[in-house]
């Protein structure tokens, strides 16, 4: 695939990345899957080397690498594993990432540097039973008592929610919707079990209650009222990251199906010779090319503090459904093993089925885009 004009130190980053992927995610893959839990061990081991703070600038612990960077990063990650992608992106993209969008200086010299060099785990709290895709319907609730907000409700579906430190939550106010920062150790905050899932099992998803947590006044992020937009701003990148995830995941299915393809012998030959199987690569490199494209396109333009609010919804429904399609035809191409767990095909097909439906739906993608087309063709 195209280099992009990538830097050399976004080429090291990349290389490094894919090193620490093959040699410690990959080998445990499978295990992380069967377990549904990542070991603390590699977590540490993210943290220690820069992973999980790589966009943010170093004056607050990060490698300043910027959105390019992440994506980069998230592509290797998601090649090896999607659980590990899918913590690191809630952990930074989106739990970490409102501090930085929104937070004061004071709040992110206390609470952002720790998260970017990995001492702290970050999640976002936004989801609730009646506010999913309708995310602005929140019912949780944050009043002010004397100098502490005090926080009551319920959030679900918050991936890192049973293993964050810090999380960022989303409750509503007498002003409206707004963002506060919760050390997850303040008495009241509750994680519940881990959901059972079909896929990306690795990743800790949990139900959170807030039963009258008490925080600092100053704890609030950014301006009473106002945390919707943050939280529609933070998920701009939040897409953007899953969609470079998605991109890693698809490179390494297209990868293991040309090498498959090429090994495995019917009416002795190759089926790589078949135009059906060569049909499907090349329908799977064809996508690939589209997601590559757009991720850093968008990627650039995001980091250049442009607008990607249409575009990281383009990147993020195409992506999504580009893998699943990707990963569909890579377990045709291996027939019987693409089904087994012999081979690490059916788990990329079981963690590619979320990428649609998590930090938002196809659905609420296409109804931003279409919106936008509509707002510049002077309709709305």
């Amino acid at each position: 695939m195209t280099e992009f004009g990538f830097t050399e130190e976004q080429l090291m980053l990349r290389d490094m990345a894919r090193d620490f992927v093959n040699n410690e995610i990959k080998p445990i893959a499978a295990k992380i899957d069967a377990d549904e839990k990542i070991p603390p061990e590699l977590i540490k081991q993210l943290g220690e080397l820069g992973f999980l703070g790589v966009a943010f600038p170093e004056e607050y612990g990060g490698g300043g690498f910027g959105e390019v960077g992440y994506c980069l990063m998230q592509e290797e990650m998601a090649r090896g594993c999607m659980s590990t992608a899918t913590f690191i992106g809630a952990h930074q993209s989106i739990g970490s990432n409102v501090i930085y969008l929104g937070g004061t200086e004071e709040q992110k010299k206390k609470y952002l540097e720790p998260l970017a060099k990995g001492e702290k785990i970050g999640a976002f709290c936004l989801t609730e039973a009646q506010a999913g895709s309708d995310s602005f319907n929140v019912k949780t609730r944050a009043r002010l008592d004397g100098n502490e907000w005090v926080i009551n409700g319920e959030k679900l579906w918050i991936t890192n929610g049973g293993i964050a430190d810090i999380v960022s939550v989303f409750a509503r106010t007498e002003k409206g919707v707004s963002a506060f920062i919760v050390e997850t150790n303040t008495p009241g905050y509750h994680a519940g079990p881990a959901e059972k899932k079909m896929g990306i099992k690795g990743s800790s998803t949990n139900a959170i209650t807030f039963d009258n947590v008490r925080i600092p006044k100053e704890n609030l992020i950014g301006v009473d009222g106002r945390g919707f937009i943050l939280a529609m701003k933070t998920l701009n990148a939040g897409r953007l990251g899953l969609g470079a995830a998605c991109l890693g995941a698809s490179k390494e299915l297209l990868e293991m199906s040309a090498q498959y393809a090429k090994q495995r012998k019917q009416f002795d030959q190759s089926i790589s010779n078949f135009q059906a199987i060569q049909f499907m690569l090349a329908e799977m490199t064809t996508l690939l090319y589209g997601m590559e494209s757009m991720v850093y396109r968008t990627a650039v333009d995001y980091d250049l503090k442009k607008d990607v609010g249409r575009t990281s919804a383009i990147v993020k429904v195409f992506c999504s459904e580009s893998l699943d399609k990707i990963a569909d035809y890579a377990v045709q191409i291996h027939g019987g093993m693409g089904y087994s767990r012999e081979l690490p095909i059916e788990r990329f097909y079981r963690d590619s089925r979320i990428n649609r439906i998590f930090e938002g739906t196809s659905e609420i993608q296409k109804g931003i885009i279409a919106r936008e087309v509509l707002k510049k063709n002077g309709i709305v």
